[in-house]
């Protein structure tokens, strides 16, 4: 018979979580896991194959951390400027967690519909506050969604690595000047009009 684990895969997990948060994913070793556990090594690998497994299960539940911080927009109105708000806070209190849930994982995107993907319940719920707040289509939502996400990614990225640090009121002039500045374009037609090049000066 094989062994009995000596800890719960969520036990495991929950220890692998907390040292990445406090230390990055590179310190998310079998010999650093097992001392936060106050044990050897041995009992992770009765639980999980691999060290990239325990990895994984770590993105996966920096992701759930995240989610616990959007929640917390659906009881703000607007709530899809809380959503951002709340997207950098995670940044600057967590931000080797959102380093992995937004950076690392997303490396390999080949457009934005994989990011969406990723994002799962995050994005439905996003599409759905905008839809009911605005009135606007699911069309037109996933586009405000999808620049609106990238300006607020930018400046969680910019906190979440110390690049910069932000006031509250600065985040919130940002992304309601980008918000307003993207309602006005969807609201005139501008996100449907030509792409328009400029002429080469060497034609006559």
């Amino acid at each position: 018979m094989p062994p009995k684990p000596k800890f719960t895969k969520e036990e495991i997990v929950q220890a692998a979580l907390e040292l990445v948060s406090e230390k990055g994913m590179e310190a998310l070793t079998s010999r650093e896991l097992g001392a936060r556990l106050g044990s050897s090594a041995r009992p992770i690998f009765t639980v999980f194959t691999s060290m990239d497994e325990v990895q994984e299960e770590v993105r996966l539940a920096a992701m759930v951390r995240f989610e616990e911080y959007a929640k917390k927009a659906e009881h703000y109105t607007p709530a899809f400027k809380q959503l951002g708000m709340q997207m950098i806070l995670f940044a600057k209190e967590e931000p080797k967690l959102y380093r992995i849930a937004f950076m690392s994982e997303n490396r390999g995107a080949g457009s934005f519909d994989d990011i969406f993907e990723r994002l799962g319940s995050v994005a439905v719920q996003s599409l759905e506050m905008i839809q009911k707040d605005y009135g606007l289509s699911e069309d037109e939502a996933r586009k405000l969604f999808e620049h609106v996400w990238i300006h607020t990614f930018g400046i969680g990225a910019l906190c979440a690595t110390g690049t910069c640090s932000f006031s509250e009121e600065q985040i919130i002039e940002m992304l309601g000047k980008d918000f307003i500045a993207m309602m006005m374009l969807i609201k005139s037609g501008g996100f449907d009009s030509p792409t328009v090049h400029p002429k080469n000066t060497a034609e006559k």
